[in-house]
């Protein structure tokens, strides 16, 4: 395993505040009546269908959102809101995630936008988010059966490991040009631990670190998860042409035993998302191929 061995990258600042995201909103019936409530990202959007929850505006995405929503104003990418366009439509309450929060936070207080921030950066903290929701708008029902079935699945993969041997995995985060190293604290990184997976970068308390491939290759990680962001298949095909090139790849044991696995964006994202329960699925199959 590799300890203090990459450069860090900004690219995220990890803020595991809860209290972040309460945005001063009351609990009860009263409030979602009077709720105007905007979602800025899709696993927000999703959580809010989840919950049976209305909203008044969504993301602009090539996802496709839930119907529930289909001819609410869409506002612009979660990355880049019209801030404008969220004034007008007058809300109550606006969510984006924590994630996000360093890039937005200035942004949202210079138009005057009180807006909220999941803390969706791990798996545990989406379910204290959904429970919260749904205490906030009187969905506690909703929220419980979610939060039940993701905790449920979760138990059932803790007793399919126990007693297998962990495999050593190295996850990459591709955005079109680069990529980088995900940590145990990235949200697809805290999957892959709760799968019973051993990360190769340890001693980290950061989401993601720079790429050295020399320090990569000392480690020989078991199982490489290579994971797109924001354009899927550019990425995909800079992965692949960066695997072809250089020449380093091919002395790692998970690309001589054929263990490099692209992961869905879909179900793996940088946060997390209710396709957790397939996406963990997914992970097994990958860590412990034909039950081994």
């Amino acid at each position: 395993m590799l300890v203090g061995m990459f450069i860090i990258s900004g690219c995220s600042s990890y803020e595991a505040k809860s209290n972040e995201s309460n945005g001063g909103t009351n609990k009860g019936s009263e409030q979602q009546q009077d709720s105007r409530i905007i979602s800025t990202t899709v696993a927000a959007t999703e959580i809010f269908d989840a919950l049976e929850l209305d909203l008044v505006g969504v993301p602009t995405s090539y996802k496709k959102l839930p119907k529930r929503y289909e001819g609410v104003q869409e506002i612009g990418n979660p990355m880049s809101p019209d801030m404008e366009l969220i004034k007008s439509l007058k809300p109550t309450e606006v969510y984006s995630v924590t994630t996000l929060k360093t890039d937005l936070g200035e942004m949202f207080k210079k138009v005057k936008i009180d807006a909220s921030f999941l803390n969706l950066q791990s798996l545990e903290s989406m379910l204290d988010e959904i429970t919260r929701l749904g205490e906030t708008y009187n969905r506690e029902e909703q929220a419980k059966t979610i939060v039940t079935d993701i905790r449920n699945r979760l138990a059932e993969i803790e007793a399919e490991t126990k007693g297998e041997k962990a495999p050593t995995v190295l996850i990459l985060l591709g955005v079109p040009g680069s990529y980088l190293v995900a940590t145990e604290h990235s949200y697809i990184g805290d999957l892959v631990k709760r799968a019973g997976g051993v990360n190769i970068v340890q001693g980290e308390d950061v989401e993601y670190l720079a790429s050295n491939t020399e320090y990569l290759q000392q480690a020989n990680p078991d199982i490489i998860l290579r994971a797109a962001h924001g354009m899927p298949e550019e990425v995909i095909k800079m992965f692949d042409e960066e695997f072809k090139t250089n020449d380093i790849w091919k002395h790692f044991n998970a690309v001589k035993n054929g263990r490099v696995y692209d992961l869905e964006e879909r179900l793996f994202g940088t946060t997390g998302n209710l396709a957790v329960v397939e996406a963990m699925d997914e992970l097994m199959n990958m860590l412990y191929p034909n039950g081994e």
